[in-house]
């Protein structure tokens, strides 16, 4: 049961249906959100939780709307005065069953209102679905020389890895869940720790606190991105080993930010309704890395961010994300290069991290 569900109703009120599900131990806690197809009713969410793991469930969970301002879960308190006319269940009774990668939900609200939905996703897999283009490293900066500087943006790994948040890596899923249990305990430690106050109400403030954790190591619904082709080489290169084996490749993704903004819509709250893959260039508040690396970070409640992003490709007739890969074996002429460029750990990570990094890489041959 633990993972995210995105699907569509079967039976009783049309819509889309959005369930991020983590596992707690005992049993499982979640957010579920149901986006209506007629506009005369708006989205709704409700936090619920298993009694135990079986494969059946049956469970009573209270009903918050999502404000249509902005995505975000909200009371009916604050939303009456806006939407006085607008019908709204309070709690809802769920049943159903799991099995693998399928899942069978029927729902009835307080109101009467009836839900059904059978929702398949995707095994897991952890290599990506996008088939990277073999480039040279002369061919990649070739290639990259063309391109205006804030049109695209990249990403650097060390192997053809699926692109998913670290926060998704590690069995997460429940975004509201990281929100309010995960953050109050970091911002509690992390404040001893930074010289500013981070405001976690202003939302660029908000990204920038995730931001900097990100960097430091802990795991965010966010992905690190750079305005810079070459930093994005770095990183991709920076773990290979200076041995590397014929057939094994470096990926650079590409991503045509410009066109995915114009799009998509975009926000800097997580935990909206939407399925959303937002782009945002946050302060760099306490985060000293973030300036030389040219950083510019994607914010997520996507589990898939390829399938999603295929998805408005499909759509909108349009290419928003591919890859390069190049050659692991080029990894020594390419550290090189890039050293002279000043793409080095040192720069890269101010701090005595960085430097020990690179006299590591100058001075051992690993």
């Amino acid at each position: 049961m633990k993972g995210q569900w995105i699907g569509k109703t079967t039976a009783g009120q049309a819509g889309r249906v959005l369930i991020n599900i983590d596992d707690v131990g005992t049993h499982f806690s979640g957010v579920a959100f149901l986006m209506p197809d007629d506009i005369k009713f708006i989205s709704s969410s409700c936090l619920f939780s298993t009694i135990d793991k079986s494969k059946e469930f049956n469970f009573k969970a209270a009903i918050n709307p999502v404000d249509p301002r902005n995505g975000a879960i909200s009371t009916w308190d604050i939303l009456k005065p806006i939407l006085p006319d607008t019908p709204h269940s309070t709690t809802v009774e769920i049943s159903g069953h799991f099995e693998n990668n399928n899942m069978y939900i029927k729902a009835v609200t307080n109101l009467g209102v009836n839900i059904e939905c059978n929702i398949i996703r995707k095994p897991f897999t952890n290599i990506s679905n996008i088939n990277g283009e073999l480039k040279s490293w002369e061919e990649f900066k070739e290639y990259v020389a063309s391109f205006s500087k804030k049109e695209y943006i990249y990403r650097g790994q060390e192997r053809n890895y699926f692109l998913r948040t670290a926060f998704h890596r590690r069995g997460r899923f429940n975004v509201t869940r990281f929100i309010n249990e995960d953050i109050p305990k970091l911002y509690q430690r992390l404040t001893a720790r930074t010289k500013h106050i981070f405001n976690l109400s202003i939302p660029m403030e908000n990204g920038a606190f995730y931001n900097l954790a990100q960097h430091h190591g802990y795991p965010t619904p966010l992905l690190d991105w750079t305005y810079s082709p070459y930093v994005g080489a770095f990183f991709a290169f920076r773990k290979v080993k200076k041995a590397s084996k014929e057939n094994e490749n470096v990926r650079v993704f590409i991503f045509d930010q410009l066109k995915w903004k114009i799009d998509t819509r975009q926000s800097a709250i997580i935990d909206i309704a939407e399925p959303h893959l937002s782009i945002w260039e946050f302060l760099a508040i306490d985060n000293d890395r973030a300036i030389p690396q040219q950083a510019v970070t994607t914010i997520t409640n996507i589990d898939d961010i390829e399938t999603y992003v295929s998805f408005w490709e499909t759509n909108n007739k349009r290419k928003y994300l591919w890859a390069i890969d190049i050659p692991a074996t080029e990894r020594d002429k390419a550290i090189t290069e890039l050293s002279y460029m000043g793409i080095t750990a040192g720069s890269m990570f101010p701090g005595l991290d960085g430097t020990c990094e690179e006299l590591r890489e100058k001075l051992f041959n690993e």
